[in-house]
């Protein structure tokens, strides 16, 4: 037997929540929204710096909507809110491109403040990884230690260029500054992980759902 599947935003074909002129469908979180989850949220935008990143981040949509990179965004909204000094939290993978990135921001009036993943160099197995796990290096990748320094560094905005599943999570959580990412990790499709979306029914299919 099948396991029940619940409908949520995925599952809909309307996105009237964008539109305003189609149908929601019955299982639609905004038609179903209740007012104190609605409050809520509009609450927590006037905390701290939030609303200033909210509107920074919708000009930035705006004005360079389809004709910006990642990377000019990444510099307009530094701009906007005031952010000087840019960390960078690399995977010791894509260095040269954190060094581009670093090149980059430094020419446009930036200062670039990088750790990278391996600092400290500290032994895989004395953190409880298995020894096999050290075939593909012995040091781990330390994304506590990355925010921490950048966190004694007083960046202004961290960026991260790379960072393995799961290590990015831990990054996120103990950053300080607020954190956006430029380059996400996928050793198979040259960092395009939409690639393998692009190609879930066709060349990814078996990988993805079995079968022939």
């Amino acid at each position: 037997m099948e396991k029940e599947i619940i409908p949520t935003c995925v599952d809909c074909s309307t996105q009237n929540c964008k539109y305003k002129d189609r149908t929601y469908p019955d299982f639609c979180p905004t038609d179903n929204l209740k007012e104190e989850d609605r409050q809520w949220a509009l609450e927590r935008y006037d905390e701290g710096r939030n609303r200033e990143i909210m509107i920074a981040s919708a000009e930035v949509e705006y004005e360079g909507y389809c004709q910006w990179t990642r990377v000019q965004e990444i510099m307009e909204f530094a701009r906007k809110i005031g952010a000087h000094r840019i960390g960078i939290a690399n995977c010791i993978g894509l260095i040269r491109e954190a060094r581009i990135f670093a090149r980059i921001l430094r020419a446009n009036g930036f200062e670039a403040y990088s750790v990278i993943c391996k600092v400290a160099g500290q032994p895989k197995t004395s953190m409880g990884i298995p020894a096999q796990c050290e075939s593909i290096g012995a040091a781990m990748c330390n994304p506590i230690l990355q925010a921490r320094l950048l966190n004694e560094a007083h960046t202004d905005l961290n960026v991260v260029i790379g960072l393995c599943v799961g290590h990015d999570s831990l990054f996120y959580k103990y950053s300080d500054a607020y954190v956006t990412t430029l380059v996400t990790k996928d050793r198979v499709t040259g960092n395009n992980p939409t690639a393998a979306l692009y190609t879930a029914d066709s060349y990814y299919r078996k990988k993805f759902f079995g079968g022939k």
